[in-house]
Parts: C-alpha cells; structure tokens; sequence
C-alpha cells in the first residue's frame, strides 16, 4: 500500500497506516513533509518546541527533526512497538520526503477519511514546516 500524504492530517493518516501494518500489510508513505498538522500556528510551535527540549542529548526522548522521520514517529505512536507483533508491523512502516524511484510510476492512494477538507478550521501546518522551525534543514 502506497500513501500520498499530501494534504493529509497527519494523526489520521497515522492510524491508518498503523492498522494497515499492523493487519501484515507493508505501508509507503511518501511526501512526508505535505502531511498536515491542524491548529494554530503558535500553539503547534509551542507543543513541538516544548516536546524537542524535553530530557537531554544523551537520555530521550528523541525527536527527529526531518520530516520523514517524524512522520514515522507519529505512526510508532499508534503501534504498540514493543510487542512481537508491533516490532514486526513497525518494521513494515517506510516513509519518504518525496516520491523514491522504485515507487515512481506506481499508483498512490490518497484516503478520503484523511484529507484536509474534513478539517473544520484552516488553520494548520504542514510537517515540514514544523521540522525546519524546531531546527531541521
């Protein structure tokens, strides 16, 4: 299963593809940084700015600051990894910032129950946005 993420919620397209791997499916997510993430600008910086300063260098907890790995992140988030079966789902999860040659030419689904037009607010920001203010290139 290939995801576009572009303009997609991030937290639903997450589940989405958590359930997915976890049901065996292997899931490809690609443009990761056009994934969507809803609300005001300045209480999404907050929360992310606050989240990254949380522990140390050396001690978690961990957040990555480029968009792929984010988005992996937030779909870690809806799996329970540390269980048999959530390591070999998580394993199944590959995402990328665009669109990778093995995959070109290959149809993307893009889910209806994650598309922005569900939002009720326009406010939001998409993922790379977020990864280059909390200090990503």
């Amino acid at each position: 299963m290939i995801i576009d993420a572009t303009n997609l919620i991030l937290g639903r397209m997450a589940s989405l593809a958590a359930q997915k791997a976890m049901l065996g499916e292997t899931v490809d997510i690609i443009n990761c940084g056009e994934a969507i993430i809803s609300g005001r600008k300045e209480a999404t910086m907050r929360d992310w700015i606050h989240k990254v300063q949380m522990g140390s260098s050396t001690r978690g907890p961990f957040f990555f600051r480029i968009p792929s790995l984010f988005v992996k992140r937030t779909v870690r988030g809806m799996i329970k990894y540390n269980s048999y079966h959530g390591k070999k789902a998580f394993k199944r999860i590959r995402c990328y910032k665009g669109i990778p040659d093995h995959l070109k030419g290959k149809e993307a689904i893009r889910p209806k129950e994650c598309d922005m037009e569900r939002l009720a607010t326009h406010r939001f920001m998409k993922v790379k946005d977020v990864c280059k203010e909390i200090g990503g290139k």
